[in-house]
């Protein structure tokens, strides 16, 4: 059938073919960007992992993605501990901060949500406004009133320091999230839990939080994961190396002298990541929800 016939008879012409090169050009540009891409953020990861099978003098030196001959000397080396102190002490203390962390921060963050969600309070507005404003304040402002408070209670070198403010819903952020997640809640829920007789601590344990779990859930991955990669806060408080965490037990792999072995020191921080992906993926989905019923989607 030709051209004037099939215009004619009111059927198109067919213009399938010319259509579909640009879009099979611009999908293949597309997905070849995308993999460029993704080949620049595991290069870290790839070197990383073959870092920890190389030999102390090659990491430095060689030019190698991959290690040419490699070695599990560096993951034997942890069983031996670092400094006479065993690795598993390290994890210990970062499990324990981490945990302790998760816990404060979900009751005394859920808590004063609750307050500024269900309850009406002089000031409420007020106080709101400083607790976000809190958000802009760097947290080297605060570092040295609160390492002279902390001395002059005698808590330097002792955990409480890096656990205190977790309890005391000092995290805006978490407590705004949590916010955001329960005014989302039904009215009547509330209601009828009045009708019901339950009172403001009833409501809050029996109806808000088992329906915020989304959101509990968020802010524990968070919690967790800054918990456990803390740096400064382990090194400004903490003083002997039996209550060092992991993130301060990788800086005893250099010594003195500024010799490092950085075999052991990669080695080390690849099974610190297994905990927190652990966790990560235990919980990813409730990551999601919670991101995306608690008003911060993007």
């Amino acid at each position: 059938m030709s051209l004037a016939t099939r215009t004619a008879t009111g059927t198109r012409p067919d213009t399938a073919p010319r259509n579909r090169r640009p879009r099979t050009a611009g999908s293949i540009a597309w997905h070849l960007g995308a993999l460029a891409v993704l080949a620049v953020l595991l290069y870290p990861v790839v070197w990383v992992i073959g870092g920890s099978f190389k030999p102390n003098d090659e990491i430095v030196g060689s030019l190698n993605l991959l290690p040419t001959d490699p070695v599990t000397e560096n993951y034997r080396r942890l069983a031996d501990g670092i400094a006479d102190i065993p690795v598993s002490t390290f994890f210990g203390n970062s499990l324990f901060l981490a945990v302790g962390s998760v816990i404060g921060v979900v009751l005394s963050s859920s808590l004063a949500a609750y307050a500024f969600a269900k309850i009406g309070f002089a000031g409420r507005g007020l106080l709101f406004t400083l607790m976000i404003g809190t958000l802009l304040l760097p947290y080297h402002v605060l570092l040295i009133p609160q390492y002279v408070l902390f001395q002059k209670l005698e808590l330097i070198n002792t955990y409480t320091p890096l656990l205190l403010g977790k309890y005391l819903a000092t995290d805006a952020f978490f407590v705004f999230l949590m916010l955001q997640f329960m005014r989302g809640l039904p009215k009547e829920l509330d209601e009828a839990a009045r009708l019901d007789g339950c009172g403001h601590l009833r409501t809050y344990w029996s109806i808000v939080l088992p329906l915020c779990r989304p959101a509990l859930i968020t802010s524990a991955i968070f919690t967790f994961i800054n918990a456990w990669n803390d740096f400064m806060g382990p090194l400004i408080y903490l003083n002997e190396p039996e209550k060092y965490t992991v993130s301060l037990g990788l800086k005893m792999f250099v010594d003195q002298d500024g010799v490092a072995n950085y075999g052991g020191m990669i080695a080390m921080s690849l099974v610190a990541l297994l905990p927190v992906i652990a966790f990560f993926l235990a919980f990813q989905r409730y990551l999601i929800d919670g991101m995306a019923t608690s008003g911060l989607k993007g």
